[in-house]
């Protein structure tokens, strides 16, 4: 049996469709409360074999009730990068993925799980995933010191040799609906474009960047999932990886991306940043993918035009979206 965390979710259903696509059935979709909920319709049209909720699942792990695991993508948190309860987060980012490892591991059992490319901050110490570089990030806000603070235990008891994090950049494409302000800015953009004709994107508060130019590593979902089914299917090749395109670009030009495929000129209105966001917004980021090609990853990231093309036009448009 395969588990899936967050498998109704964003990547996770993404992943579950892939998965599938393999010919894989047996799969344990695991989510926090989807059922009846928005991200629930992410399960339509995929097969699995059972789903639980999230406190549940561990429990049932933990007690030893799951039978034949043999992997476990670790796809399930707390992803607002706006939450500033920290008790929460460690309780559903640190401590929970601490516990799904201690008992995988042991098992030899297959984990990989999400990080986030929020554990770099402000990028003042770049971008490279080096594990030399990791305990001296600093994030600005909450969610990224969650995640950073499980690569860390991971990293002190040299469990990078045994299991794999995935460092995501800026995600979007298909089955992000449900979650609201978190959506991607092409899943935003395009409904503000069909709805006023224009899009709206935030001043620039830093003189070095134009608005609209602040930089961001955008990442089609689809070929993030491709990289993580590479490593599932070389599971010697372990550690904590960046996944992102590997090419910082302008919201301006993801914008332009929009406009473009949905055959419009670009019409876009800068707007203040929101006072709460502006302590803690990262003006770039960069995949550094050194070290996940030196691994042998050969997943071709697709430029911003062609994704950003297929997921307006084969998802978007339609009147069913989901993948």
């Amino acid at each position: 049996m395969i588990v899936v965390t967050g498998g109704a979710g964003f990547i996770g259903s993404v992943l579950l469709a892939r998965l599938n696509a393999l010919g894989e059935k047996d799969i344990l979709v695991v989510d926090q409360k989807a059922e009846g909920s928005a991200k629930w319709k992410n399960l339509e049209g995929k097969t699995y074999s059972a789903y639980l909720d999230s406190d549940p699942f561990l429990s049932e792990l933990e007690n030893n009730r799951l039978k034949d695991v043999r992997a476990i993508f670790h796809m399930g948190a707390c992803s607002d990068t706006t939450e500033m309860d920290f008790d929460f987060l460690r309780k559903n980012n640190t401590d929970y993925s601490r516990r799904v490892a201690e008992w995988a591991i042991p098992r030899n059992v297959y984990l990989s799980y999400a990080s986030s490319a929020a554990t770099y901050g402000d990028g003042a110490l770049g971008f490279s995933d080096e594990d030399s570089l990791t305990p001296r990030l600093k994030p600005l806000n909450p969610y990224g010191q969650s995640k950073l603070d499980f690569d860390i235990w991971v990293l002190k008891n040299g469990f990078e040799k045994k299991i794999t994090g995935f460092r995501f950049f800026n995600v979007y494409g298909p089955n992000e609906y449900h979650k609201g302000h978190m959506r991607s800015l092409v899943h935003k953009g395009f409904e503000q474009i069909r709805d006023t004709k224009k899009l709206r994107l935030f001043k620039s508060y830093k003189k070095e960047y134009p608005d609209g130019g602040q930089k961001r590593d955008f990442l089609y979902v689809k070929d993030a999932v491709e990289a993580m089914i590479w490593f599932y299917q070389n599971p010697a090749v372990t550690g904590i990886y960046n996944l992102g395109g590997g090419k910082a670009q302008t919201w301006n030009d993801l914008a332009n991306a929009i406009f473009k495929a949905l055959g419009l000129p670009p019409a876009i209105e800068y707007i203040d940043m929101p006072a709460n966001l502006r302590n803690q917004y990262q003006y770039f980021t960069q995949a550094d993918l050194t070290i996940l090609r030196k691994a042998g990853c050969p997943t071709r990231f697709q430029n911003l035009g062609e994704a950003v093309g297929d997921y307006v036009k084969n998802y978007l448009t339609k009147e069913n979206p989901y993948l």
